[in-house]
């Protein structure tokens, strides 16, 4: 069941909050060994205590599953990195806070590629996640933990953070749902910033009407956060009914190139089939500067991520080495601490921020970007909504993809609308060769409502 129903039944009494938490640890014991989803977990027995102090508001106690980024009280937040393996935050993320006020109770935290940098959640320094429908195959990421705890009945929701698609593509890869919010709709506030232009937290869940309801708990105005946008929280439970019919959908011939294959290319035609038997109707559009988005994504979340991580010295946190020189000391202290794929991007990064190269790498990027937003903009002009697929592939095995460049192509139809800002949600779009296909949906600014309707209308139809 969903946490929607998971809810309702729990308030008419057709089992109680322990047991629904007993079900929850079971699968836990049961599969957890395999796929390693959870970096921490809660006691249960303190969440059945405390739950029934919590069985009159909106959640009635029952247990959310958190990514080890998003600052969380009596848990670690790791970051699936050596630097923070015993680091324990004294505040709770601003979503968070929003989620247990709504009587919800933190689960545990899960994993992801460390500091969220990554497509596989092969690179956390505390071991792989494997995916529920196949362990021999990748959950995506970053937020893999967060996706395989929901598609393998560990957890009914968990949140998880978007920067270039790490909510999309794992939701797609562990045929869940995945929705990131427009930037700036949910507080960044004790979320640990990897691109900061970019990051947004978003829920995985196993429904679109789950989705809609942890999206009205945790969207608003959060003085904290400097990008939050000044707008308040609404409902978007009563924007789910009504279909679709007379919208106009557009299908970027970008996001499907013959390069996909013809099995992919079969789920976008029986995609397209069911929207115009909703109502819709399909119609190709063209987004050329898609090709850009990979290189524009990289040098701009490089650069943030180099100059956010420069707090990792040595000095603070967990991890430090000895040198003669401060140098030395930061230098050893990084070299222990940070894997080699966040080397990798602080590298990056710092080349693309440094004397003579900023504005030939960065700054070009930046404008770019600035197109790609205009592009869509433009579309969003013809169109009410946008679909393809979340990504070119089901899950792949761990080890295919160790070529960076291959590896970073995974998120390749997620990467512009975050660089647009633009709210998007990965709904379970069918199989192939019996694994998971993600259907995304991309809508404009500010337009969450608009978004789920039309996923809540798909999901119908696809399940």
């Amino acid at each position: 069941m969903d946490l929607w129903e998971a809810r309702e039944r729990i308030s008419r009494g057709d089992f109680s909050l322990g047991e629904l938490i007993d079900s929850l640890w079971a699968s836990i014991e049961a599969r957890e060994g395999e796929v390693h989803a959870f970096l921490s977990l809660a006691d249960p027995r303190e969440l059945k205590r405390k739950g029934d102090e919590l069985s009159e508001k909106t959640l009635r106690g029952i247990p959310i599953a958190v990514k080890d980024n998003i600052s969380t009280v009596g848990f670690p937040t790791t970051c699936g990195s050596k630097f923070l393996a015993r680091f324990e935050p004294v505040f709770d993320a601003t979503a968070v806070e929003r989620l247990k006020a709504a009587g919800a109770q933190v689960q545990g935290k899960t994993n992801l590629d460390e500091f969220a940098m990554g497509s596989s959640t092969e690179h956390s320094a505390f071991g792989p996640t494997r995916n529920p429908h196949d362990p021999e195959r990748v959950p995506g990421g970053s937020s893999g933990g967060s996706a395989a705890a929901v598609a393998a009945g560990e957890a009914l929701v968990a949140l998880g953070s978007d920067t270039g698609g790490s909510v999309r593509q794992p939701a797609a890869l562990c045929g869940a749902v995945g929705l990131r919010p427009t930037y700036g709709l949910v507080s960044r506030w004790g979320l640990v910033a990897f691109a900061s232009s970019l990051d947004q937290i978003g829920p995985i869940t196993r429904s679109v009407r789950d989705c809609a309801l942890i999206l009205s708990l945790i969207a608003g105005h959060d003085p904290r956060d400097s990008t939050s946008l000044p707008v308040k929280p609404r409902n978007y439970i009563q924007d789910l009914e009504g279909g679709i019919e007379g919208w106009k959908f557009g299908l970027p011939r970008e996001y499907v190139p013959r390069e996909l294959g013809p099995e992919v290319l079969s789920l976008v035609d029986r995609w397209s089939a069911l929207i115009e038997e909703l109502g819709g109707r399909v119609v190709e559009i063209s987004l050329p500067l898609t090709e850009y988005a990979l290189p524009v994504y990289y040098l701009i979340a490089s650069a943030e991520a180099s100059a956010n991580l420069a707090r990792f010295d040595g000095v603070r946190y967990t991890v430090s080495a000895s040198g003669e020189t401060v140098r030395e000391m930061i230098a050893a202290s990084r070299t222990l601490g940070f894997g080699r794929e966040v080397k990798r991007r602080i590298m990056l990064g710092t080349f693309a921020l440094s004397a003579g190269y900023y504005d030939r790498y960065y700054g070009k990027a930046q404008r770019v970007r600035t197109l790609i937003g205009r592009e869509f903009a433009e579309a969003f002009g013809e169109v009410d909504l946008i679909f393809g697929p979340t990504s070119p592939t089901p899950a792949f095995r761990f080890g295919e993809k160790e070529d960076p460049i291959a590896m970073y192509l995974s998120d390749i139809f997620t990467l512009p609308s975050a660089l647009a800002g633009l709210p998007a949600i990965s709904i379970p779009g069918g199989k192939i060769e019996g694994l998971p296909f993600g259907l995304q949906l991309i809508a404009p600014r500010l337009e969450e409502g608009k978004l789920l309707r039309a996923a809540y209308a798909l999901e119908q139809v696809l399940a």
